[in-house]
């Protein structure tokens, strides 16, 4: 620190080596995470989770109480009989 004040660079050159020096380190930081993030990522880590199934979601809908068991028993049996559906929405 003497050296850089006893050759000219003062107070406010001083305060910019130092705010550069910062920004310097947190930008290399900041690079080596993001790299590795990216290279940690696996596939099935950058897949959408999986959706419920048509049985899973009519259990959701009995157990919020939004149909009653009669229901719930007759779409399931319905779901169960029709081969699944091979359509990707």
């Amino acid at each position: 620190m003497m050296f850089w004040y006893d050759h000219g660079v003062g107070g406010w050159g001083w305060f910019a080596m130092s705010a550069s020096m910062i920004l310097f380190w947190a930008l290399i930081i900041t690079a080596a995470i993001l790299l590795f993030r990216s290279l940690g990522r696996t596939s099935e880590h950058t897949h959408s989770p999986a959706r419920p199934s048509p049985e899973q979601l009519l259990a959701e809908r009995f157990a919020r109480g939004e149909i009653d068991e009669d229901e719930y028993q007759r779409r399931l049996t319905a779901l169960r009989a029709s081969p699944p559906s091979t359509k990707q929405g």
